[in-house]
């Protein structure tokens, strides 16, 4: 039961952050910050777009329990490309950053799905 509730939140937190993210990714240009993040990465600003939808597929994807492991792999791989990007533009404070929400997929892959029998 208590995996479950854990399971639960950090699905929900998950899935928040990726729409969260995703409607971010697609406003990038009235944030100067994501900008200049965005830069430093060597992220081209055409493929923004596509990030922006891959990060919304993948939220969906985790909410579906035939699509909640692919979704989860998508997750981490998504956080392990920037921590790359981030690591070999020098920016290591990026990288740190991102290490607890690469935990999130990951730890949910582990418990499951919440609403499995």
């Amino acid at each position: 039961m208590i995996k479950n509730i854990i399971s639960l939140v950090l699905l929900l937190v998950s899935v928040l952050l990726n729409l969260k993210h995703g409607w971010d990714t697609f406003n990038y240009k009235n944030n100067p910050q994501s900008i200049k993040m965005m830069s430093e990465l060597g992220i081209n600003e055409s493929f923004v777009p596509y990030l922006g939808i891959l990060t919304i597929v993948v939220a969906v994807l985790q909410l579906i329990p035939k699509t909640f492991f692919f979704g989860n792999v998508l997750n981490a791989i998504i956080i392990l490309l920037i921590i790359a990007l981030s690591l070999k533009a020098g920016n290591y404070k990026i990288a740190l950053i991102e290490i607890p929400f690469l935990m999130i997929p990951l730890i949910l892959i582990w418990l499951k799905y919440p609403f499995k029998n």
